[in-house]
């Protein structure tokens, strides 16, 4: 499986993006979709997912700002990213499970940056 990011640049608080994220396979509606970031110098953490069951999970720090979506006839889950923060800046990755648990497969990341 492959998981290829697109849609990050530089963007000024309180700004939008929307990210895209394609991944290959016949079986794509069973994936379940995730988002992370990792800021530098920082953890990764988790930011959102879209499970195959159409469960919406978000991280507390960006509930009712961003949102995930997905269109399964394109094999491409979205974040639509807005208000977007400076604490937002991070390198966005995209990751695809499509077992019961880890997710196994990853993007190379897309740079989102939001100046003040």
């Amino acid at each position: 499986v492959q998981v290829v990011e697109s849609g990050g640049g530089l963007v000024q608080a309180g700004g939008s993006l929307r990210l895209s994220c394609t991944a290959s396979g016949r079986t794509f509606p069973l994936y379940t979709m995730g988002w992370f970031r990792q800021a530098p110098g920082k953890e990764r953490e988790f930011v959102a997912s879209d499970k195959w069951s159409g469960e919406l999970v978000y991280a507390a720090s960006v509930k009712g700002r961003f949102t995930i979506s997905r269109d399964n006839a394109k094999n491409t889950v979205y974040l639509q990213m807005n208000s977007l923060k400076p604490e937002d800046t991070a390198v966005y990755y995209c990751a695809a499970a499509t077992g019961a648990n880890e997710y196994n497969y990853w993007g190379q990341g897309t740079q989102v940056t939001v100046s003040s």
